[in-house]
């Protein structure tokens, strides 16, 4: 078997590589649906294009990226205005300090721009609304019944136009909000607003429940660029600094099946690595199983060990039977019962009273008139100057028995 083992493993590794081939030209054009939320990524659900619009839609203000918390801002000050912050998440989950610091930050007159498919709890209670999600994949339906379509409101808009195109929906919209604080500005169809407007001091908070509206896929479908255009139009053109934030983007909860989660999680997504790894791990399994068969030896059959102490004891009985020296005899008997008891049970073994024989019939399951009488045998050795061969054959057999049974 094993000189055949390196042609098989040899012949799988060629099927492999066969199929590898094949599966490939016919997956090639497969879409990518992996939601990154990456400005880096050039795939369908990338930000790419979104990210590398901000030179063009603010050429007189700086483009920042920004990763770390707001407690711990370098790239933003909150004391100073004319600057704006975007977020775009699939999952917007600030803390209440969080929170509070970009309601400062806004109050200066600043703008922050938050899409999100969801916010979190506290956001929710700190924004006074809610929001649900309305995303048809979540419900298992097939990704061609998926689509997505939005419009932004008039006024402060010109018109009403509807943008859509053919992918991923994964959107939401606000059940409640509080109309005297919150401006309308873009809804999912003519009764469910997405987009709304907050104002806080000097400067606004935008809430969009629509992030895949920025991805590559919708803006460059038909004229959807002007929806993203048009929302950007809200943030001051003043704006002396624009920075697209990544901290709460790393910050989200992952649930999605598809959303981006490290390297060998775009690895893992495909079929053809999962299958490669997969043969591969079974042929190092059959080899394992091949030389562990080859050396495996028979184990010996090892004999049961003998109870040399008991052998002892019942040949140094026998020696001082032959002697006539009873008491000498019940002494060594009881020694060897007392020091059984104090290995066994880890009973002390001082004081041999009435509480000592409880303790022992509980441990043992002994009755306890055969535990009382080995006892007091044991306590009038010393008192008695000669022991018969009838007691002490008596006592013999109850410690017999009470080495049988307990």
């Amino acid at each position: 078997m094993k000189k055949f083992l390196p042609y098989i493993i040899a012949g799988l590794v060629l099927l492999l590589l066969l199929w590898l081939v094949f599966s490939t030209q016919q997956t090639r054009h497969v879409l990518d649906e992996r939601i990154s939320f990456n400005k880096r990524d050039k795939i369908p659900y990338g930000m790419y294009v979104a990210y590398h619009s901000l030179f063009h839609i603010f050429p007189n203000a700086s483009v920042i990226v920004n990763k770390k918390k707001p407690t711990l801002w370098d790239s933003l000050n909150i004391s100073t205005d004319k600057q704006a912050l975007i977020i775009i998440s699939p999952r917007f989950m600030p803390d209440e300090t969080e929170l509070h610091r970009l309601w400062d930050f806004v109050k200066t007159g600043n703008t922050v721009f938050i899409s999100s498919h969801t916010l979190s709890y506290d956001a929710q209670n700190f924004f006074n609304c809610d929001d649900y999600a309305s995303d048809l994949s979540l419900f298992g339906l097939d990704a061609e019944t998926d689509s997505l379509s939005v419009k932004l409101l008039s006024p402060p808009f010109p018109d009403q136009k509807k943008y859509d195109y053919p992918g991923r929906q994964y959107d939401g919209y606000f059940g409640k909000y509080n109309k005297d604080i919150s401006y309308e500005l873009g809804s999912k169809n003519d009764t469910d607003i997405n987009f709304i407007q907050l104002k806080a001091g000097q400067g606004s908070i935008y809430l969009h429940l629509a992030p895949l509206t920025f991805s590559n896929y919708f803006l460059l479908h038909g004229q959807n660029i002007n929806y993203y255009n048009k929302m950007l139009s809200l943030i001051p053109k003043d704006t002396k600094k624009v920075v697209w934030d990544e901290y709460f983007l790393h910050k989200r909860i992952s649930l999605g099946s598809n959303e981006s989660k490290g390297p060998l999680s775009a690895l893992m997504s495909q079929r053809s690595f999962r299958a490669a790894l997969w043969l591969l791990i079974i042929l190092l399994a059959l080899y394992i199983l091949q030389e562990m068969r080859r050396k495996q030896r028979t184990i010996p059959v090892m004999a049961r060990p003998r109870n040399d102490s008991l052998e002892f004891v019942k040949t140094i009985g026998r020696l001082y039977h032959e002697k006539r020296d009873n008491k000498n005899l019940g002494k060594k008997m009881a020694a060897y019962f007392l020091e059984h008891i104090r290995n066994r049970y880890k009973l002390s073994t001082n004081q041999l009273d009435d509480e000592f024989i409880t303790s022992l019939g509980r441990k043992t399951a002994q009755p306890e008139n055969n535990i009382r009488e080995i006892i007091s045998f044991i306590n009038n050795i010393d008192e008695t100057d000669e022991i018969a061969d009838e007691r002490l054959a008596d006592f013999h057999k109850k410690l017999e028995e009470f080495y049988k049974t307990g």
